[in-house]
């Protein structure tokens, strides 16, 4: 098998500016559930699909959820995160289809500490998403295709919850 890519896409690529356009638009709160939402629904499957009984991920977004509802701290979702989520991900070496998902539901919850790492669930997410439809010897424009389908999904699931003129949009430091 060739090696594969931890992530697909680009932040330069006019889909993923639009996205994150569009997240900018919206507030903290709009977007940390946003995330947490489209992790469980899109990123949590293709995981636990690859790895039936292995909650971590699962219990990462939960964390996260709880965190935002004010029913744990903030020090309990970051253990959470890299103790469990983000170890099941080093564990994955050899199943890039879980290894991905299992990043993308670490940044799509990590993202109740960072905005930032919204960008992170769809690069990862894409890569799960695209791995999983395709395989693991597919052409990297084959892989483009899908992660640009991914990109234009997550930007619609967005736009279907986004506050229209939103009074206090996120100031987000993307460092792209």
């Amino acid at each position: 098998m060739a090696k594969l890519r931890k992530t697909l896409g680009h932040w330069d690529d006019p889909s993923v500016r639009a996205l994150m356009a569009l997240i900018d638009t919206q507030s903290k709160e709009s977007i940390r559930r946003w995330c947490l939402d489209y992790a469980a629904a899109h990123m949590l499957p293709i995981f636990e699909r690859r790895c039936p009984g292995d909650d971590r991920p699962r219990r990462a977004l939960t964390a996260a959820a709880q965190y935002l509802d004010g029913q744990v701290k903030f020090p309990e979702v970051k253990r959470v995160i890299l103790q469990e989520c983000h170890a099941a991900a080093r564990e994955l070496a050899h199943d890039p289809v879980a290894q991905a998902a299992a990043r993308a539901c670490g940044q799509g919850a990590a993202v109740v500490h960072t905005l930032s790492h919204s960008l992170g669930l769809y690069f990862y997410g894409a890569a799960a998403v695209a791995y999983d439809k395709l395989g693991l010897s597919a052409s990297a424009q084959a892989y483009d295709e899908i992660a640009q389908q991914v990109c234009e999904h997550l930007r619609q699931s967005l736009q279907a919850v986004a506050v229209a003129d939103e009074p206090n949009p996120a100031k987000i430091k993307w460092y792209c």
